[in-house]
Formats: structure tokens, C-alpha cells, sequence
């Protein structure tokens, strides 16, 4: 019976339903629609036909071989399932799919009968990594770099990837003959260790750098420019001599920043080529460069649209002048100097822009500064990332731009550098960046980003030097004690002639305002017997507050309150004048320091000058009773290109009020400030017992002129000339009393002087000094003269 036949339509039943009502039409309704229904089950039911061509329907999917992996988890990265024919392309597909997931060492699938079988062998699961044979480089530097780690699924994949990566990281260190063999030890469960067995093989070092094109600079020139250095023996400390792509490419900046600073506008380095010698131990080097000519500026203007800016204001800001040789360091460095000179004059906002025109026919660059109002943006927030132990505020209180300031490119520039002189943050670390406001189209956003580095400091220290002998150190600092940016520092010291044991606090942003305050508390013996005749104990504290004027005039006060006893090993050998000031003394004294500071650096000055007066009064409690005041001043300049010239001058004056001076107090002359002459020996002098008794005022200049030898700077070796002159006033009140006292003091008021060679050099084994003073002007029948001159030390 076919469905067909048996069709009944809705509109006939629904008539036939309201012609019957009785029980007859019902039962014969009922008997069309069961009638119906079993012709649709009939159709349905009936199974089709399987056609010759066509593979049959899979009836099951089963999984062998998993242990860890759930089967339903298997059969999400199926392409074929249950029901559907055995079509060779999505078996394929679901094979690439599971093999894929990184999860399986091995699996196959195929057909039995109308079951589609999935066999796996699942990847192991890692126990436990370890390094071996790595001297070089620590395991705590490696692991962060590899991928796999214990617990996670082993790879054969991942495993080689991971032997690339430490390949990587010794080729950074200079060490291309490295080999890594990773090894398998399998374990219970499917469980493995994983070893890599590292073989460092010696470090391959550069043994040549040339240079091909080059005519205005010699080889050995460009060699001191870029930062790859050939090997040399004394190079063992560092590890610029051995080849790094990196710092390669890097190179090849240096060449450019270089050329660029001395005129050669269009030069370009057109390779940089390192070769691999066949015993894999030494790389040879060949950079080719094309100079093209040197640059002279033709002219230099500055073109001002800024509504009541005068021209006059900005021109001092201009570094160079016409004829001088082009130089786009000084380019950049003028853009800011001309905008701060605009934000000083109150126009926060303009905007610098450099217009350079090159003609290559007459070699000359003219260079026109286009100023104009830039926009007009605000800072609407500032935002602190990265900092985990320093606290917000430290940071914050170094950046010149608070909310609702006018945006400015040198404020931000000038905190940049601030924070990194902190000393808290690695180098190159510190970024202050600005984004638009999501809100105000007139706001920016700054973003200070650090990265913290450790900042405690344990310090040990060997050294030498001619004022306080042999000498052992060992210090301890924390130089941002709890976040706070506090200093706190404790040194110990003992020397043949000074032992000294002292504990200092800083706080830099006292009460949250930009003044510098700390305390001290010290303890120091000296034994000045070979000089002076005695030895001072002396104990006490101070507490000091300064503030800063602006970026180079500061100011400092402070208070100390100190104990000293003098004593001598044998008394009766001394001058009465030693004799005399045996005993405790206590002083009670205020002090301050006034100082302008210009110079480039403050640690190794080439250009720039200072000035600096001091002031001690003590008086205020305690038995000693003087008036102290000094004044210096250097100046720095740089003649020719590596040739440093420093002046330093220095002068002191004191007087006792209605008591008689200390010798400790006193100015003393020879020694560091009068190279020549040993220590106290040209100062004035006991006649009998050749003790050295000082003077009331000093007055010393001394002139120094470094020379550059031509040798790479990382031997750290600067030869130098020097001529020291001075003089020294006499002890007035030991003259006033002579005649009573039966002392008579060698005194001479005349200017000593000496001139000689020296050398300072940055050696592994720590900073060494040596002065050889050959040459010794005017000294007096009695000073002490001494040619040498030797300081050496180490911290580590």
C-alpha cells in the first residue's frame, strides 16, 4: 500500500468531521489517519539501495593505544565520524589534525570491516630538565629561554627548537663551536627526563676587523669608534672581542653617528661582512663604507612664527655657526636647546623643525630652524609602570610634568635622565612615552615605564696609597632603602695611618620638598706620627640639609657635633706645641656650601667649570673656638679632539676665636694638593723635632693636561702632564708664642711648585694612580720632598 494511495487531505477530513459527529464517523476519522501514519513508517523504513560505487557508512569509531587522553577528547580533532562513508581525504585530514596537537608520538588509522580504528602512542610526559656541561652560561639563564618544561608533553619538535634557542644563546656570548645533544632517559608511566648535554667548545674571538673604503679615517680610528674589538690579551675581562651579530649591526650605527658627527653627510656603510675561519675559532671582520665629501655649513638661520617670540631669544641657543663643519649630533642638540630656550621664555609650545639643504657641487649644508606654535596639548594624567619596590611617589616626584601642565618634549627628555641617575632602574630601561586621550583631543597621557635592579651594595676593598698606607675596606648600602629612594650606607676602613668606621642616612626629598637631608655618625683613628708627631681619636655625628636652586646651584648646611683626643707614642720626642693640645677636645660646628656646578660630568669632567665657597663656624657649645672659609674652582676644556685641560684652584682661611687653633684643624701643604712634596712636608715645621705644625690659610692651583695615546680606550690607560704650585701661611699664634715656649717654628711664605708626568690607569685590579714628580720649584731648606706619588684600590 503506498502512501500515495492513501493520501487524505486536511480540507476532506475536516468536512467529514463536521458531516459525521456521530461514533461511526469518529471511528472511521481515527482508521484514515492510523492508515497514514504507517504508510509514512512504511516509506521511511524502507532501506536504500547501496549503489556499487559508493563506500559503505562507518558504523563505530574506536580509539587504542591512549592512556592520559580521554577518547571523546581524540574524537574532537576528527573529521569523520560515525555514519559517515570511509572518505580517504577526511581520514587524511583527521590524521594531520591529531599529530598536529603536538600530543602524540605516533598514529595511524585505518578500516577494519565497517569500523574506523584509531591507533595512538601518546608523547611522554616530562619529569624533570637539566643542563649539563654549561660552565658559561647558568642554568637559571637557560631556562627561561627553552620552551618544554617538567609536566608538560615531550616533543621531538620542541625538543629541537629548544636546542636552537641554547645555540643562540652561547653564539651571543662568542661561542659558535657550542654543540648540544639533547638525551632521553625514559621512566615508569610514560614519564622521561630530559638532559641537554652541552658541550661550550672555546669562545670564538675576532681576530681582524677591516675596514674597505674608508681614506679620511684610519682603520685603527674606526676601530676605537665601534664597539667589536679585536682580541688582545688584555681583554679577558670583557667580551667585546668576540663576534656578536648584534652588536655588528650595531656597529654599523656607530660608523654612521660618527661620519654624521664630523661632516660627512652622505656616508653610508654599504656592508658588514664576518667570515667564519674552518677551524670555527676566529671571525675576520670586513666593513665596507663609502665616505662621499665632507660638509661645510654655508649658512645657518633661524625663522621664527611664533606671535611675540622675538629671534633674539632663540639665536643664543644655536651651537654653531656658518663655516664651521656639519655635525648632526649638534643638529639634534640644538632642536632642544631651542625649545627650551622657548618653554624659558614661556611658550610651551612651538614646534622645531630643522630645513638642511645640501649642495654637493660646492660641498656645503645650509641649515634653517623653522619655529612655529605647535598644539596646544595638556597632560591629563601620568601613569607608573613597572616598578615593584620603589613606590609610586619616588618616581613620580623625578618627572617635571604633573597633571594639568603644559606638555613639554625637554621636561620629559630631562625626567627621562633624572630617573636614570637615580641608579634604581637598569640601563637603557627608563621609557616615558605619551599617548592621546581617550576623552579631551587636547590631553595626553605619559606612561613612565622602569625595570628595577638591585640596589643594595656589599663592598670589599684592597688598596694602597701614599696619605693612609695600606688599606682594607668593607662597606654595606642600600641605596633606596623600602622603596623610599633613602640612602643608607655603612663603611668600615683600616689603614696603617687611618682607621675610620662611619654610618650615614640620606632622605632626598625631605618632608616631600626637594631638600637633601641626612645624618652621620663616625668613628676615626689617624695616625699622623711619621708627619706630625700624634695620633687623633676622633668620634661624633652630623646632620646636614641642602637644596638644590636650580640644575646647577645648590646649597648645603650642617651641624657637627665631634669628640677628638690627641695623643702621641712617645711624648717626649714631640714638639711642645704637640704637647700642649694632648687631650679631648670638643667641637661644635655649623657649616655651609654654596656651589655652581657647569661641568659635563661631574666624575671625569672635559668642559664646563665650577665654583665653590664654603664657610665653618664652630663655637656654638663645646671648647673649640675658629672661623674657617674656602673658596674653589675649576675649569675644563677640551683644546684638541681627546685632549683634556683642567684648572683647579683652591684657597682656605681660618682664624681661632680668642683660642688657639688645633694642628688637626689646621691647613696642611704637600702631598695631593702639591704633588713634588710628601704629605705635611712643605707646611710649616718644628725646628728640633721636625714635627709639621700647619698653617692659618693655603692657597693652591694645579693644572693637568690629559693626552690621548691612541690605544684602545678599554685598556683604560691615560697618561697626563701636570705642574702643581702653593703656598701656606704661618701658625700666628705659635709665632706669638715662640718666645715663651722656647718652639721654634721653620716657616717659609714662599710659592712651591713642581711639574712632572703621570698616569692613571682603570685596570682590572682597580683604579691606579701614579705621579712622578721629577721637577720641585722653590721649596725651603726644611720640606720634605717626595718624587713619587702612588694610590691604588679595588672594590668588588
Amino acid at each position: 500500500m503506498m502512501w500515495a494511495a492513501r493520501r487524505v487531505r486536511a480540507p476532506e477530513i475536516l468536512g467529514r468531521w463536521r458531516r459525521t459527529r456521530d461514533l461511526r464517523g469518529c471511528l472511521y476519522l481515527i482508521a484514515v489517519v492510523v492508515m497514514s501514519v504507517a504508510g509514512m513508517l512504511a516509506v521511511v523504513s524502507v532501506p536504500r539501495p547501496v549503489l556499487a560505487d559508493e563506500e559503505p557508512a562507518i558504523r563505530e569509531v574506536v580509539v587504542q593505544g591512549n592512556q592520559r587522553i580521554e577518547a571523546a577528547t581524540i574524537a574532537t580533532y576528527l573529521t569523520i565520524h560515525e555514519g559517515d562513508p570511509f572518505d580517504p581525504a577526511r581520514i587524511d585530514r583527521s590524521l594531520k589534525n591529531l599529530f598536529a596537537t603536538g600530543l602524540f608520538a605516533d598514529v595511524n588509522i585505518r578500516r577494519q570491516n565497517d569500523t574506523l580504528v584509531i591507533s595512538v602512542v601518546e608523547n611522554p610526559i616530562i619529569n624533570r630538565i637539566s643542563f649539563e656541561g654549561n660552565k658559561k652560561i647558568e642554568d637559571d639563564k637557560i631556562s627561561p629561554e627553552i620552551q618544554l618544561r617538567p609536566r608538560v608533553v615531550y616533543t621531538r619538535t620542541k625538543v629541537q627548537q629548544d636546542v636552537e634557542k641554547i645555540l643562540e644563546l652561547y653564539r651571543r656570548k662568542g661561542r659558535f663551536a657550542a654543540r648540544v645533544e639533547p638525551k632521553v632517559i625514559e621512566l615508569p608511566q610514560n614519564r622521561v627526563d630530559l638532559v641537554y648535554e652541552i658541550s661550550e667548545g672555546s669562545p670564538t674571538y675576532v681576530r681582524k676587523i677591516t675596514f674597505i673604503g674608508n681614506q679620511a679615517f684610519s682603520d685603527g680610528n674606526l676601530r676605537g669608534v665601534v664597539a667589536t674589538r679585536e682580541e688582545r690579551w688584555w681583554r679577558f675581562l670583557t667580551s667585546n672581542d668576540t663576534y656578536d651579530p648584534e652588536r655588528l649591526n650595531y656597529d654599523r650605527e656607530l660608523l654612521r653617528r660618527y661620519y654624521l658627527q664630523n661632516g660627512y653627510a652622505d656616508f653610508e656603510v654599504i656592508s658588514a661582512v664576518a667570515e667564519l675561519a674552518p677551524d670555527r675559532n676566529n671571525f675576520y671582520i670586513t666593513i665596507t663604507v663609502k665616505e662621499g665629501p665632507r660638509y661645510k655649513l654655508s649658512d645657518v638661520d633661524l625663522n621664527v612664527n611664533v606671535k611675540n617670540l622675538p629671534k633674539e631669544k632663540l639665536e643664543p641657543a644655536i651651537g654653531f655657526q656658518k663655516g664651521d663643519w656639519y655635525n648632526a649630533k649638534q643638529i639634534d642638540e640644538t632642536i632642544n636647546s631651542i625649545t627650551d630656550a622657548a618653554g624659558t621664555a614661556g611658550y610651551a609650545f612651538v614646534d622645531v623643525r630643522p630645513h638642511i639643504q645640501r649642495n654637493p657641487d660646492k660641498k656645503t649644508i645650509s641649515v634653517v630652524f623653522d619655529v612655529s606654535e605647535g598644539p596646544r596639548v595638556f597632560v591629563e594624567r601620568v601613569d607608573i609602570k613597572g616598578n615593584v619596590r620603589t613606590l609610586d611617589r619616588v618616581i613620580r616626584r623625578e618627572i617635571l610634568l604633573a597633571e594639568g601642565d603644559a606638555f613639554s618634549t625637554a621636561k620629559v627628555r630631562r625626567s627621562k635622565e633624572r630617573l636614570e641617575n637615580l641608579g634604581f632602574f637598569k640601563k637603557d630601561s627608563v621609557k616615558i612615552d605619551n599617548r592621546p586621550s581617550e576623552v579631551y583631543p587636547d590631553r595626553t597621557i605619559l606612561t613612565a615605564e622602569v625595570e628595577e635592579q638591585s640596589t643594595g651594595e656589599l663592598q670589599f676593598g684592597i688598596g694602597y696609597s701614599s696619605a693612609s698606607g695600606a688599606l682594607f675596606n668593607v662597606g654595606v648600602r642600600e641605596r633606596n632603602l623600602l622603596g623610599k629612594g633613602q640612602d643608607l650606607n655603612l663603611n668600615f676602613s683600616i689603614a696603617q695611618y687611618q682607621s675610620q668606621i662611619q654610618l650615614s642616612f640620606t632622605e632626598p626629598y625631605f618632608m616631600d620638598r626637594r631638600l637633601v637631608a641626612g645624618a652621620d655618625l663616625f668613628l676615626t683613628r689617624t695616625n699622623y706620627q711619621q708627619y706630625a708627631g700624634y695620633i687623633s681619636n676622633s668620634y661624633g655625628g652630623s646632620a646636614r640639609l641642602g637644596w638644590n636652586y636650580n640644575e646647577y646651584l645648590f646649597q648645603r648646611f650642617s651641624y657637627t657635633l665631634s669628640a677628638t683626643s690627641l695623643s702621641s707614642v712617645n711624648t717626649a720626642l714631640n714638639s711642645l706645641y704637640i704637647q700642649d693640645q694632648i687631650g679631648t677636645a670638643i667641637t661644635s660646628q655649623v657649616s655651609q656650601t654654596i656651589a655652581l656646578d657647569r661641568r659635563n660630568n661631574v666624575i671625569t669632567p672635559s668642559r664646563g667649570y665650577y665654583v665653590s665657597l664654603s664657610t665653618d663656624l664652630a663655637g656654638v657649645g663645646g671648647t673649640e673656638r675658629f672661623v674657617r672659609g674656602g673658596l674653589g674652582a675649576g675649569w675644563y676644556a677640551m683644546p684638541f679632539n681627546g685632549w683634556i685641560l683642567g684648572v683647579n684652584a683652591n684657597t682656605g682661611y681660618m682664624v681661632g676665636l680668642g683660642r688657639n687653633l688645633k694642628i688637626y684643624e689646621r691647613y696642611q701643604l704637600g702631598g695631593d694638593n702639591l704633588r713634588g712634596f710628601d704629605y705635611f712636608g712643605a707646611s710649616a715645621r718644628d725646628d728640633v723635632t721636625r714635627d709639621a705644625v700647619g698653617g692659618d690659610w693655603i692657597a693652591t692651583i694645579s693644572a693637568e693636561l690629559q693626552i690621548p695615546l691612541g690605544l684602545p680606550k678599554e685598556i683604560g690607560i691615560t697618561p697626563k702632564l701636570f705642574t702643581d704650585w702653593g703656598t701656606i701661611g704661618a701658625p700666628r699664634d705659635l709665632l706669638r708664642r715662640a718666645a715663651d715656649t722656647g718652639i721654634v717654628i721653620d716657616y717659609s711664605g714662599r710659592i712651591r711648585g713642581s711639574a712632572g708626568i703621570g698616569v692613571e690607569w682603570d685596570s682590572p685590579v682597580g683604579p691606579i694612580r701614579l705621579d712622578y714628580a721629577p721637577f720641585v720649584f722653590n721649596h725651603a731648606p726644611f720640606d720634605v720632598v717626595s718624587h713619587f706619588l702612588v694610590n691604588f684600590g679595588q672594590k668588588f
